[in-house]
């Protein structure tokens, strides 16, 4: 029987470690850009047409040139903004519309959260670029610990597919879990594509630019 307590205390070890070596990885826009390429390319980004991708804060993966991306693309693009103890889904047109807000995270000003043609529902989703404090090769994650993506991840489609970007600095052996975590379908760093299919590491040949 999984001890919940001791499990909390692994995640919280583990999430003070990944951010020192998160925090100390060099180059990140430089590296952030070519995860963000790699995503890009990938079939399952380039066919769903509603994307939620987080607004990168700190010291995340850059993904603002995704976010653009999608948008040159036409895509429909939603950004993630907190209501209570829940995430809630804003169309976005541009970066401008956006300022900080929990947590001091870039999300919709206010004001315009109040247009309702700018909602939109978890189930319109075609695809997820979810972010993360740690990843295993198996896919499981380890988010902030609030559970906002873990309650959001219980209202999407069963095909809504979930794709991490994450520096491979914050790749661990094993992430501790407990039953209500989820674990996204594709990990993708500048050096690796781990699939939660079993399949093996896609390593990269030709090193990041």
């Amino acid at each position: 029987m999984v001890d919940e307590c001791d499990v909390k205390s692994h995640k919280a070890a583990m999430r003070a470690e990944i951010r020192r070596r998160r925090s100390a990885q060099p180059d990140k826009d430089a590296v952030s850009r070519w995860i963000c390429e790699r995503i890009a390319a990938m079939a399952e980004f380039d066919t769903a047409r509603t994307v939620l991708l987080y607004v990168d804060f700190g010291s995340e993966v850059r993904t603002r040139t995704l976010i653009d991306e999608a948008m040159r693309r036409g895509k429909t693009v939603t950004v993630p903004y907190c209501v209570g103890d829940d995430l809630r889904l804003f169309r976005l047109e541009s970066m401008e519309e956006l300022s900080p807000g929990a947590y001091d995270i870039p999300e919709p000003r206010p004001a315009m959260r109040q247009q309702t043609d700018r909602h939109v529902a978890p189930s319109e989703l075609d695809l997820i670029v979810v972010p993360g404090i740690a990843f295993d090769r198996h896919c499981r994650r380890l988010g902030q610990g609030k559970g906002f993506y873990d309650r959001l991840l219980t209202q999407v489609r069963l095909d809504t597919f979930l794709i991490a970007p994450t520096f491979e600095c914050q790749i661990v052996e094993a992430v501790p879990t407990l039953p209500h975590d989820a674990p996204v379908h594709r990990v993708v760093t500048e050096n690796n594509v781990y699939s939660n299919s079993g399949e093996e590491p896609q390593m990269d040949t030709d090193k990041h630019r």
